[in-house]
C-alpha cells in the first residue's frame, strides 16, 4: 500500500529506520466499526499516521489529537485530500493538561490508542542528528529524564478510554521496553500488559504493544514478548 501525503514545515521529518514499518496494526483494523485514538505526538505530529492507518479498513473511525495548530490544519488537509474527513475527528488538544482527556470520553470506549510520543532521554537531546534538532520542536522530542514522562501519562490514562482487550501501540527508545515493562508491573491497578516488542529496520526494539487485560490469547507477536504482568493483590 502506498499513500501520498502533503508535507509541511511542522511535520514529516523522515527517520528511515522506522517510517513505513508495519508494527502489527493492520490485523487489528480488519473488524468493522473499530474506533481508535491517534496521538501522533504532542507538538507537532507526523500527521500522516491516522490517515495511513485508516487505509486498512473502510469501517474504521478515529480521533486524532495534537496541540499544534499547524499540525492540526495539515492533518485536516491530508484527511480531506484522501477523502477521510468523515472518518477522522481531528481534535486540537494538549493531553498533558489536567483533565484534558475528559474531552475524549464521548468517543470511547476505544479499540486502539496509537502514539509516537516524545520519548528522547533528556541527556540525549544534544546528541540528536542535525536534521532532527534543526527542524523539530524540542517539545515533540524531549520525554524527560528517562524519556518516560508522556509515555507514563498515556499509559495511566489509557484504561479510562480503552475497551476491555483494547490495545496501545507506542513508538519508543530502544531502552524503553524494559522500563515500560517494569513500570507496568508496578501499576497492577491499570490492568495493562506489555505483550509484544517489535523492531525497526535496524533491528532495534522500538515499538511496544500494550494490551488491556481480558484479551484472548493468540495476539500475533513476531519478536519478543514483554515481561509477565504482576498479579493484582487478592
Amino acid at each position: 500500500m502506498v499513500t501520498a501525503f502533503t508535507p509541511g514545515p511542522c511535520c514529516l521529518a523522515r527517520r528511515w529506520p522506522t517510517e513505513g514499518k508495519d508494527v502489527g496494526l493492520s490485523p487489528l483494523f480488519r473488524p468493522a466499526g473499530g474506533w481508535g485514538l491517534w496521538s501522533p505526538g504532542l507538538a507537532p505530529p507526523s500527521t500522516c499516521l491516522p490517515c495511513a492507518l485508516h487505509a486498512f479498513s473502510e469501517q474504521s473511525r478515529a480521533v486524532a489529537v495534537d496541540k499544534g495548530a499547524a499540525a492540526v490544519c495539515l492533518t485536516r488537509e491530508n484527511a480531506q485530500r484522501l477523502r477521510l474527513q468523515d472518518r477522522i475527528h481531528i481534535v486540537p488538544l494538549d493531553v498533558t493538561s489536567e483533565g484534558s482527556w475528559a474531552h475524549l470520553l464521548p468517543w470511547g470506549p476505544l479499540d486502539l490508542i496509537v502514539s509516537n510520543p516524545p520519548y528522547v532521554f533528556r541527556q540525549d537531546m544534544e546528541q540528536l542528528a542535525p536534521e532532527i534538532r534543526s527542524y523539530e520542536d524540542p517539545a515533540a522530542l524531549d520525554g524527560g529524564e528517562k524519556g518516560m514522562d508522556i509515555i507514563e501519562r498515556i499509559l495511566a490514562l489509557a484504561p479510562r478510554l480503552l475497551k476491555d482487550s483494547g490495545s496501545i501501540f507506542l513508538e519508543v527508545d530502544p531502552r524503553h521496553p524494559e522500563l515500560v515493562g517494569g513500570w507496568l508491573q508496578s501499576r497492577p491497578d491499570l490492568s495493562l500488559q506489555l505483550v509484544a516488542v517489535r523492531r525497526d529496520f535496524c533491528g532495534r526494539p522500538r515499538f511496544l504493544h500494550v494490551r488491556r487485560s481480558g484479551a484472548p490469547d493468540g495476539c500475533p507477536v513476531d519478536v519478543q514478548p514483554g515481561p509477565p504482568p504482576a498479579r493484582a493483590p487478592g
